[in-house]
Formats: C-alpha cells, sequence, structure tokens
C-alpha cells in the first residue's frame, strides 16, 4: 500500500493530510522528549555531582549515540511489523525508558539514567526511520521541505516548551537553595549527599507522568492511518541507476549523511550547551533556561519563513545554500564577540538552522528508489552527531573554556557549504 500523492502529485489526499496530522503529533513528542536533555545537562551536573563538563554532556551522547546502533536494525524491524505497530513499539519503548527514571532517582544513579536516555534515543531512532521518509514521499518532491517545516513547527514548539517545562518541574524552590549551599561551599560531606538525594527525586513525579502519556500514545497510534506495511517506494530512479550495486553508491546520499551528521551536532552543540555557557556570566539555571527556548523560538521563525517562501519564491537548494552560510557567519562571531553577544548569536543561529534540515533530507534521498528505507536509515544513523559533538564540545572545553571550544562550529558549517553548493549534486563516485 501508498500513500496518496508521490512525487509526481499535486496534493496530499485525504490519506495524506491523516498521515501528517499524525506525522506531526509525533513531531511534537520528538521535541518535547529530546529538548529536555538541554536543562538535563547542568542539572545532573549537580545532582549527581560531576566534575568535569565532558561527563555532563554524556546526557546527550547517551540519547543520541543509538542512532548510529539502532537505525539499520529499526529499518529492518520496520520491514517485518509495519509503520503502524512500529510506531507504537517506538512509544512503548520511549515509555519505558521515561520510567526508569524512577529507580534512577532513587539510587542517584548517573550510570542508571545513562541507560534510560539511551533507551528512550533508541526508541526515537525507530520513530525517526519511520517519520522522515512518510513525510518526504506523502507528497510532491519540490515542496518536501514545506511538509518537513511544518512538522517541525510542532517539533520545536515542543522543543520551545520543553527546557521551561521540565525546569519548572523538577527543580523545586528547596533545590535553587541546595544549589546555591553548594556553590557557596555552605554544603559538603554527609549533609551534602543527603541534599542531592532529595534534589535528584523531583525528577521522578514529570518522568511517571511522561511515561504514562507516552504509553497511551502508543496505544492510539496503533489506531492511526499510518500505513501498516511502510511500501513507500513510489520513487522512480532515474534512467542508468538501476545498475547501481548498493546504497553507498549513491554520492549524494552518503555526503548527505556527513552533512546530517555536522548539522544536527552543531545544533545540538548550539543549543544543549547554551544554559551551561549563559551560567558562566552569573545566571542561575532557573533564569538560563530560556536560552535553549529562545534559540528554538529562532528555529520555528525559519520553519514559517520555509512554509511561506519554498517552493514558491525560493527552491530547496538555494535556502540550503544561504542558511549553510548564514549559520557560518554567526559561527565566527560566537568565537568573537563578547561572551553575553556571543550568547545572542548562538541563540540567532537557531534561524539558518531551521531549513538546513528540510534542505538535506529530500535532496539526499532522492531517486533511491529500492533502496530509499535503507538510505533513510542512514540518514537516521547520522543523527548521532548529536551525540558525538557535545561530547568533543565539552572536553574541548574543559581545556580552553566554553566559548573557544565552539570553534567545533567551524568544520561543520564548512562542509555544509559544500553539501549545499556541490556535494548534493555529485552522482557518481567518479566525477
Amino acid at each position: 500500500m501508498t500513500i496518496a500523492g508521490n512525487s509526481g502529485s499535486k496534493g496530499l489526499g485525504s490519506r495524506g493530510v491523516q498521515t501528517m496530522a499524525v506525522m506531526a503529533c509525533l513531531y511534537f513528542v520528538f521535541g518535547l522528549v529530546s529538548w529536555m536533555n538541554a536543562v538535563l545537562i547542568p542539572y545532573f551536573k549537580v545532582a549527581c555531582d560531576l566534575h568535569t563538563e565532558a561527563q555532563s554532556y554524556l546526557v546527550t551522547f547517551a540519547f543520541n549515540i543509538a542512532y548510529l546502533l539502532i537505525a539499520i536494525p529499526a529499518s529492518v524491524f520496520l520491514d517485518h511489523v509495519g509503520y503502524r505497530r512500529g510506531a507504537s513499539a517506538g512509544l512503548g519503548l520511549l515509555s519505558f525508558g521515561a520510567l526508569l527514571f524512577w529507580p534512577a532517582a532513587l539510587l542517584r544513579s548517573y550510570f542508571l539514567f545513562l541507560v534510560a536516555l539511551f533507551l528512550m534515543g533508541m526508541a526515537l531512532a525507530i520513530l525517526q526511520t519511520l517519520a522522515n521518509p512518510l513525510v518526504v514521499t506523502i507528497g510532491p518532491r519540490d515542496s518536501a521541505a514545506r511538509r518537513i517545516s511544518i512538522v517541525g513547527i510542532c517539533n520545536k514548539l515542543a522543543g520551545i516548551l520543553s527546557p521551561l517545562l521540565i525546569a519548572k518541574l523538577i527543580i523545586r524552590p528547596q533545590d535553587r537553595q541546595t544549589m546555591a549551599s553548594i556553590d557557596s561551599g555552605i554544603l559538603s560531606g554527609v549533609a551534602k549527599e543527603q541534599a542531592l538525594d532529595q534534589m535528584v527525586r523531583g525528577v521522578i513525579v514529570p518522568y511517571v507522568i511522561l511515561a504514562l502519556v507516552l504509553l497511551l500514545l502508543g496505544i492510539l497510534f496503533y489506531y492511526s492511518p499510518i500505513p501498516d506495511n511502510g511500501n513507500l517506494d513510489d520513487d522512480v530512479p532515474k534512467e542508468g541507476d538501476t545498475c547501481r550495486k548498493s546504497v553507498l553508491s549513491y554520492p549524494y546520499l552518503v555526503l548527505g549523511a556527513i552533512a546530517m551528521f555536522c548539522h544536527l551536532g552543531a545544533i545540538q552543540v548550539s543549543v544543549s550547551t547554551l544554559a551551561s555557557y549563559s551560567m558562566e556570566f552569573g545566571r542561575d539555571l532557573i533564569s538560563a533556561r530560556i536560552f535553549p527556548s529562545l534559540s528554538l523560538a529562532c528555529v520555528l521563525i525559519g520553519y514559517c519563513c520555509g512554509i511561506i517562501m519554498i517552493p514558491r519564491a525560493i527552491s530547496q537548494a538555494t535556502a540550503l545554500k544561504v542558511c549553510s552560510s548564514l549559520g557560518m557567519f554567526l559561527s565566527v562571531l560566537v568565537l568573537f564577540l563578547p561572551p553575553m553577544a556571543s550568547v545572542v548569536c548562538l541563540v540567532l543561529l537557531g534561524l539558518p538552522n531551521s531549513l538546513i534540515y528540510a534542505g538535506i533530507w529530500p535532496l539526499a534521498i532522492r531517486n533511491l528508489g529500492k533502496w530509499k528505507n535503507l538510505g533513510s536509515a542512514i540518514l537516521v544513523m547520522s543523527f548521532c552527531g548529536n551525540a558525538v559533538l557535545p561530547l568533543i564540545y565539552g572536553s574541548i572545553a574543559d581545556v580552553i573554556g566554553k566559548q573557544l571550544a565552539y570553534i567545533i562550529l567551524i568544520p561543520c558549517f564548512l562542509y555544509l557549504i559544500y553539501y549545499a553548493f556541490k556535494g548534493h549534486r555529485v552522482e557518481s563516485w567518479k566525477q
């Protein structure tokens, strides 16, 4: 069964509209769960008594490395069970991961928190593997970036709310006092350990509620209009492509996966480090939580521009060129401007970052034919950039400081510029 509205159609059709509505809900879940980590990084650094920046960024590593390990098995799994049941299974696993926060908090075990986050990352790898190709192939190819922008709005709305909501729920008034007492050296020894035990238990109620909501969504998704057999192969390979031996014979896909790695790693660094970075200048966690939300608000504005402009006023490829170049410019400013001005530039990076993802995806999986599902899984594997680059940033920050550590953004945007201007047009490795 294919979805109405393949690459040659003029519209989505009723089935396509229903599936888009379901995808919008799913992308909201992605944003809600993923961007909680922006607050958990500095929170666990205090509550679990971590001593280095690199240790605290294991939060993003554990959560996102699952994309590298699980994406291809997830593709095989989805081929067997279908997208509808696959979505239900993914949401069920996501619920279980959230529930593990309960025993992890009771034991104040950072390792168990990381296990829970890894399981949640596994669940999102399954869900992303089915969601992205559905959104791309549900309608005309030249407007795929518009559809990605639409579901992206749901994703980033959740992302804006998530850090604010989770900080409000897990950081109680007494926790603020605990943080201040630890910073000033008043608390130490047994008294400090007891205070941290009480502090970390603030995550139990919010994450148990989240687990129950996700479990309910998994049940509802089982009865959703998502196609059950996952046959999305409505792309016809270009003439001469039928002789390609494997999915790796498509250079624009492989180069696109590297571009996605750079892009997602860069946006994770620019957003997830904002709260911790701004705390260097005298802000507490409660006031610093606003910066990740502001950055995601800029992403939201960029998505709205994409919906309006693509493909009427600007093509997907041109939008990718403009946004990657603007991202490079802002990254250079982050390194050289005064600290609070560099925070503003990090926030503004959300604008170009919004349409880079929407630009890469349809360009990278075009004309793959029978390789489309596996190609999508390879792109999802590149989401591990979210895991690797923040950890590298944290290691660099421990040595040369947090602001100069943002130099990691420069090679990322240089490669994105290459892919935008040339890489996506490479049809053969012999070029």
